[in-house]
């Protein structure tokens, strides 16, 4: 008989950013990856068409996190606005935890900066958490 994988709650986690200190998030989407294919037809060959895979196409990192006192991440984003790509990049650790608050997995980052901050967006008839969106552009990304 065999056994099943146990599955985690999506709700453990944490974020890491090298030298942003105030930043705790309620919602982070990970990334989704693709690689593009290519359809190479063959001549006198009509009945299949050749597979051939590219690049990849890397998505973005989105983090969501109620409005704060601290502005650090709004000034990262700033950073990148003008220019100054090279000393904002950053490593950015997404980390899963079990029941136990012990690490099961960690989504590594390579130099990743801020590609678009949204703001919140207020409403008086509603009594909701004012809410901003970071999403991050990386060069690399490894699991642990």
């Amino acid at each position: 008989m065999s056994q099943r994988a146990p599955v985690h709650a999506a709700f453990r986690f944490a974020i890491q950013i090298d030298g942003i200190t105030e930043a705790v998030f309620t919602e982070c989407t990970l990334p989704s990856l693709e690689v593009e294919v290519h359809q190479q037809k063959e001549g006198g060959l009509n009945n299949a068409v050749h597979q051939i895979p590219g690049q990849v196409k890397a998505g973005k990192i989105t983090l969501k996190r109620g409005i704060a006192n601290s502005s650090e991440l709004l000034a990262w984003y700033v950073d990148v606005a003008q220019g100054k790509i090279s000393e904002s990049e950053r490593k950015i650790s997404v980390v899963m935890y079990d029941s136990m608050s012990e690490e099961l997995l960690r989504w590594n980052f390579e130099r990743a900066f801020p590609s678009k901050w949204t703001g919140p967006a207020f409403a008086s008839d509603r009594s909701q958490v004012a809410i901003e969106t970071l999403e991050l552009s990386y060069q690399s990304m490894d699991v642990e």
